[in-house]
């Protein structure tokens, strides 16, 4: 079995030292193989704000790493830099690579970057990245859970959040359906749920669910939900899982509020 820790919108700048001990503390319970981070890393996009993610990402000790960018991941006020080099800070301090993915014999996960210099908030997913995540998943091994991970969301619950939603969303949902894609995980809007899109598209080929996660570490709460990250479960006997972990703030530890299976 492979477990996929889902770390989003850390938003490293205004981390809580709190849901950052008690993260490490459940990543040392549960050991998950990678950790799949789905933007906004920092705050401002500041090189000590990269520094601190890099060291933090380094101490969780989690054999793989993923990790796309995020609107916040590219400087918003230094405007020469965000004209001419957005993504050095982001280089600088987690590597070159903003997409990527990870494979095991349970699991495919393709990550993508959906963030765009000239968009302040919004991102947007190409026909070329359409194509290429279809042409990967195509080549997925039977019984592999596929997973395409973006910044943000595919699907929303709140009315407030539609003009966050991906743009070019839909038609990478039903392209990506095509090919078995299972889930779209996606973080910006720092609210966790997970939600069926067949059941507003019942004419997909293969049911595809959304699977968002909230702030993992930020101050910048919302909807009256602590901390939270997901746990993403392949390879079991049943189907595959999503578990949502929220910061009990008594506790001091993250705990176990919801699974869902991807069935």
């Amino acid at each position: 079995m492979t477990a996929v820790l889902q770390l989003s919108d850390p938003h490293f700048g205004t981390e809580r030292p709190e849901a950052m001990r008690a993260l490490d503390r459940l990543c040392g319970e549960l050991r998950p193989d990678l950790l799949l981070v789905t933007g906004d890393v920092t705050q401002r996009a500041r090189r000590s704000e990269f520094a601190r993610a890099r060291a933090y990402f380094d101490a969780l000790r989690i054999p793989a790493r993923l990790v796309v960018p995020g609107n916040h991941d590219i400087p918003l006020y230094d405007v020469l830099t965000r004209a001419f080099d957005p993504y050095g800070r982001f280089a600088e301090g987690l590597g070159t690579a903003r997409e990527g993915e990870f494979e095991r014999e349970d699991l495919l996960v393709v990550a993508l970057d959906t963030t765009r210099r000239y968009r302040h908030k919004q991102g947007e997913v190409s026909p070329a990245q359409v194509e290429r995540v279809a042409t990967r998943m195509a080549r997925a091994a039977p019984g592999q859970l596929r997973l395409v991970a973006v910044h943000q969301p595919v699907a929303a619950v709140a009315r407030a959040d539609l003009g966050n939603l991906l743009r070019g969303h839909e038609a990478a949902v039903r392209r990506w359906a095509e090919v078995g894609v299972d889930a779209v995980l996606g973080g910006h809007i720092h609210l966790p749920y997970v939600l069926p899109l067949h059941a507003a598209w019942p004419d997909l080929p293969h049911p595809v669910w959304a699977v968002q996660a909230g702030t993992a570490l930020s101050s910048r709460v919302r909807g009256g939900v602590s901390n939270s990250v997901n746990v993403i479960r392949a390879g079991g006997p049943g189907p595959a899982e999503v578990q949502r972990w929220d910061l009990d703030e008594q506790q001091g530890r993250f705990s176990l509020v919801e699974s869902t299976l991807l069935a």
